[in-house]
C-alpha cells in the first residue's frame, strides 16, 4: 500500500493510519448521504430522497423474497446500513487516489463476525436456546451426533465465506487494474474501471441477501426441525 499514492497518504504513510481513515471515510460518506436523503422530506420524493427509496425499495424487494415481508422491514435498517458503508468502501477503488477499505481482511473479518454474532442471537431470541441449537441436530435424533459438528462447522464458515469473498474480490480488483496501468496506463485501465465498478456493486447485494439468507435460517426454524 505504501507504493501506491493515496491522498491521505500525505498527511501520513503508516498502513494503519491509511485503513482507518479510509474506513472512517465511507462511514462518513453512508451517513451523509443518509441524511441528505432524510433532511427535507417530501411526499413526492425527487434528488438524494429518490435516489434513497429506490435503493431501501430495493432491498426491501430483495428481502421479501427470502424472509417475508414482515422480517424484511423488520431487519432492513441492519441490511440497509451494511449495504451503504460496503458500496462506499468498495467504490472507492474506482476513485484514483483513495484505498478501498473493504480490500483489507481488517474491515471485512469484523463485518463477518458481527453478522454472525447477530444471526445467532436473533436465532435464539426468537426459538429460545434449546429450540435453536436443536435444529443444529438434523431431522433424525440417531444423526445428532453427527449433524451438530457438521452444523457448527458449517456456520463457523460463514465468517470466512463472507469476509473473504468480499476482500478477495475487492483487494482481486485491485491488483487486475494495477497491473493494467503498468502495461498500458491509458487505455487498458478502462475495462478495468467498468469491471471494479460492478464488482463494488455485486459484492454489495451478495453481502446484503447473505446476510438476510443467515437471518431466514435463524429465525424461520420449522416445527419440524
Amino acid at each position: 500500500m505504501n507504493e501506491v499514492f493515496t491522498f491521505l497518504g500525505l498527511i501520513s504513510e503508516n498502513h494503519a493510519f491509511l485503513f482507518v481513515s479510509h474506513v472512517l471515510l465511507a462511514a462518513a460518506l453512508a451517513l451523509i448521504v443518509a441524511k441528505l436523503s432524510t433532511s427535507s422530506m417530501q411526499l413526492v420524493p425527487r434528488g438524494s430522497q429518490n435516489i434513497m427509496e429506490a435503493f431501501l425499495g430495493g432491498v426491501l424487494f430483495m428481502g421479501k423474497d427470502v424472509i417475508g415481508e414482515k422480517l424484511a422491514r423488520k431487519y432492513l435498517p441492519l441490511v440497509a446500513t451494511l449495504g451503504l458503508f460496503i458500496f462506499f468502501s468498495n467504490i472507492m477503488e474506482i476513485i484514483p487516489g483513495f484505498e478501498p477499505p473493504s480490500g483489507n481482511i481488517n474491515m471485512t473479518l469484523p463485518l463477518a463476525v458481527m453478522v454472525f454474532l447477530y444471526y445467532n442471537f436473533e436465532g435464539i431470541r426468537v426459538n429460545g436456546f434449546i429450540k435453536y441449537f436443536g435444529h443444529f441436530m438434523g431431522p433424525l435424533k440417531i444423526l445428532a451426533p453427527l449433524m451438530f459438528p457438521i452444523e457448527i462447522v458449517s456456520h463457523l464458515s460463514r465468517i470466512i465465506s463472507l469476509s473473504f469473498r468480499l476482500f478477495g474480490n475487492i483487494k482481486g480488483d485491485d491488483l487486475f487494474v494495477a497491473v493494467l496501468l503498468l502495461l498500458a496506463p491509458w487505455v487498458a485501465p478502462l475495462p478495468g474501471f467498468a469491471l471494479m465498478t460492478f464488482s463494488a456493486i455485486l459484492q454489495t447485494f451478495i453481502f446484503m441477501i447473505l446476510t438476510y439468507v443467515y437471518l431466514a435460517g435463524a429465525v424461520l426454524i420449522s416445527d419440524e426441525h
